[in-house]
């Protein structure tokens, strides 16, 4: 189970308590005994892509923490007001300095023990010349032989790095869902 995150009511800022709901619910959720709000806790959308050049794809060297130093696809947090597309573009851009055509949908994976879903779609890199943001330290095209697998930062990239090298050498792309226990 995860921690219990809201503590004050955002409508009225009385502390709330945790209980079932009296609407029917069947989950535990933040209640507010000073006006009845109901508050509930959903996971977070990571957005990103699979930025592809010919027979390599980019990767970036995280300058951020967690996994400082370590390699991932461009992604990050959604932000509200974007859609799922929209922000993977904005996070390439803003981590790879990429120039991107975005294709289609290309993994879906749960991660429910830190409360998150990640969605990658598959993009054709325009340019090999990269421009990185703050938090990439660096962004390389890589061939399948030459990714660096020990240093990947998070499964969920590996997960869909692997997914795109099969689904590529069998020449059809699908869409795969995982929940990552």
């Amino acid at each position: 189970m995860l921690p219990r995150s809201i503590k004050h009511c955002r409508n009225c800022g009385t502390a709330v308590i945790y209980r079932v709901p009296d609407d029917g619910d069947t989950k535990e959720r933040a209640v507010c005994p000073g006006c009845d709000t109901i508050h509930y806790e959903n996971p977070l959308n990571v957005v990103g892509t699979v930025p592809w050049f010919g027979d390599k794809v980019l990767l970036c060297k995280r300058n951020i923490e967690p996994r400082w130093g370590k390699w991932t696809l461009p992604a990050g947090f959604m932000e509200l007001g974007e859609g799922t597309a929209q922000g993977a573009a904005r996070e390439t851009h803003e981590e790879a300095g990429a120039q991107i055509e975005m294709e289609a949908l290309f993994t879906v994976l749960s991660v429910p023990r830190v409360g998150q879903v990640h969605l990658f779609y598959r993009a054709r890199l325009l340019s090999d010349v990269f421009e990185p943001g703050f938090e990439t330290i660096e962004a390389r095209l890589f061939s399948q032989a030459e990714i660096p697998w020990e240093e990947i930062a998070f499964r969920t990239v590996k997960e869909t790095l692997q997914r795109f090298f099969e689904d590529r050498a069998r020449g059809s792309f699908g869409v795969h869902a995982y929940d990552i226990v």
